[in-house]
């Protein structure tokens, strides 16, 4: 499983894609915890408990570990209630491509039908006290979805932010 992989090289931190019932909600979180809490395998020498040298990391590590799920599909958004009340879900995180897409409204995230059910989500996430966030690379939509109660808001990416640089440069260039 990837996500062990990914434990046992140093990463605490997970945004799990397409979590769309309660059950795989426990398994992620499971995922990532030791017994009896989950199911992640033990080993007593890799990177992420600096190979064997961190003398309380067994009995902490569970408590240390961010699990985000993804809401992406209606089905995902049908069962919120009962993903956001799964203990070990430190968070809830929209999609906002895959979400208006399963809705569809494919490449359309600001359609008023699929922003409908954005902030639904974010409501349901902040009644089950969980922080809920975004993706949002259009400044107007990262302040409404902060003025809906999104926690937190993904204002850009690497990948675009590159894009943006690298295509800057070329446009010095071009005659």
């Amino acid at each position: 499983m990837i996500i062990k992989r990914l434990l046992d090289i140093g990463f605490n931190n997970f945004l799990v894609p397409f979590v769309e019932t309660e059950e795989e909600a426990v398994r992620a979180v499971a995922s990532t915890r030791y017994p009896p809490a989950g199911i992640r395998g033990v080993s007593v020498s890799h990177r992420s408990n600096m190979y064997g040298t961190l003398p309380d990391y067994n009995s902490t590590i569970n408590d240390n570990i961010t699990v985000l799920v993804q809401i992406e599909t209606q089905q995902a958004v049908d069962n919120i209630d009962a993903i956001a009340a799964v203990d070990g879900v430190d968070g809830i995180f929209v999609g906002p491509g895959d979400l208006s897409a399963a809705l569809g409204y494919l490449g359309q995230p600001a359609h008023p039908e699929v922003l409908k059910v954005i902030k639904h989500i974010f409501e349901r996430a902040k009644a089950a006290g969980k922080p809920s966030g975004i993706l949002a690379p259009v400044e107007a939509d990262a302040r409404r979805y902060l003025e809906w109660g999104a926690t937190f808001v993904a204002v850009g990416s690497d990948v675009g932010m590159f894009r943006n640089a690298s295509q800057a440069l070329c446009d010095k260039f071009k005659r």
